[in-house]
């Protein structure tokens, strides 16, 4: 179908909540805002789930917008976001837009009726992230923050075991991301440092992983770093010192006394490497990376596998974002709690600002002072 453009959007501010939409006895028609790269992704997920209509995207470039439309079949497109979320057909939006313009996004899709799924971050900064979440709550809509990697099936069966007690109580943890290759200077330069851009990633699995069994919030971090990758990045140290960092290691603390270990970094000349290993008062369980199959090739030189891990994050993690779609448009459409929610964005922001603040002063720091008061 042809893309074209809807007519402009209403004017007007919204001083009060618009009824939240109900989808328990019909199909669920969404709006999305953004056609980059994580744009595409959800188009191509939400064509995966039954009953789901994407009816309109928007964007700032209408050369991609054309495209996407024209890809995905999406009946309208704008280039201007406020039409999407007061499209009268829309019940909830997707927001793929930079992270900047999230907080405002969210807002005015709440008083607007529209249930939310937004990618990470919920706001660049922590005030404008629970005022986020609060609007949301007031207005009675559906908030869910795009953490994928808890519906990978790798991370989602390793959490079934910890919840089911099967290892016993959390003791520690290690996690390891690491990344095929640098980003561009021009990405890392205002992208907030690595650990509210890449770390925060693993600082919401560590959370969710050792929390499993009971309340258990991280207390404390202590986070160092270093510049091993991309030597260009260090004139960025005097703006923000995560961002002139390219590897990092995070000791998390948490109530119960147990702890996780979180070593990033930016570059791993074999692919796209994350693991977990958790052990518990009763045992220990674990995932390794994943392979595209299972081949193995043996010979009279070694035992291997026939191909390298994944080497792009999309692919890693293609299930993933199916599984996250899945569940939110099951939510919307049977009723139940969102996980994870608004608060577990605000949560692992919280963990990412602590990081920064260590990594600055140099000393482990207390997740409360990074908390507003």
């Amino acid at each position: 179908m042809m893309a074209h453009v809807v007519s402009k959007a209403r004017p007007a501010a919204f001083t009060a909540c618009r009824a939240a939409v109900s989808t328990q006895t019909r199909g669920l028609k969404v709006g999305i805002i953004g056609a980059g790269r994580i744009g595409r992704v959800h188009l191509e997920t939400l064509a995966s789930v039954p009953g789901v209509q994407p009816v309109i995207i928007s964007d700032v470039v209408e050369s991609v917008l054309k495209d996407v439309t024209a890809t995905y079949g999406v009946p309208k497109y704008t280039m201007d976001a406020n039409e999407v979320i007061h499209h009268p057909d829309v019940e909830a939006v997707w927001i793929c837009s930079p992270s900047q313009f999230h907080a405002d996004q969210i807002k005015t899709c709440a008083k607007a009726g529209k249930h939310i799924f937004c990618e990470k971050p919920i706001a660049t900064d922590l005030a404008g992230t629970i005022e986020a979440i609060k609007v949301a709550k007031d207005c009675g809509v559906k908030l869910m923050t795009a953490f994928q990697r808890r519906f990978d099936p790798s991370f989602a069966r390793l959490q079934k075991v910890i919840a089911a007690g099967e290892v016993g109580k959390p003791v520690s943890a290690v996690l390891q991301s690491r990344d095929p290759g640098a980003p561009p200077f021009a990405y890392v330069k205002g992208g907030g440092g690595l650990f509210k851009d890449m770390a925060i990633h693993d600082l919401d699995i560590a959370r969710w992983l050792m929390g499993s069994c009971g309340k258990n919030e991280p207390v404390q971090v202590y986070a160092t770093g270093a510049c091993n990758v991309d030597q260009a990045i260090l004139e960025l140290k005097g703006s923000n010192p995560s961002e002139a960092i390219d590897t990092a290691n995070i000791l998390v603390e948490f109530e119960s006394g147990s702890t996780a270990t979180i070593q990033v970094c930016r570059k791993a000349t074999y692919g796209y490497d994350q693991r977990v290993e958790f052990f518990g008062t009763e045992g220990l369980v674990k995932h390794d990376n994943v392979f595209p199959n299972t081949v193995s090739v043996w010979d009279g030189k070694s035992v291997r596998h026939a191909d390298a891990i994944h080497n792009f994050f999309m692919t890693r993690y293609a299930d993933a974002y199916k599984n996250e779609t899945k569940a939110f448009c099951e939510i919307l459409k049977s009723g139940g709690e969102v996980s994870p929610s608004g608060d577990d964005g605000r949560a692992a922001l919280e963990m990412a600002m602590a990081c920064d603040k260590s990594l600055k002063e140099g000393r482990p720091v207390k997740i409360s002072e990074v908390q507003l008061k």
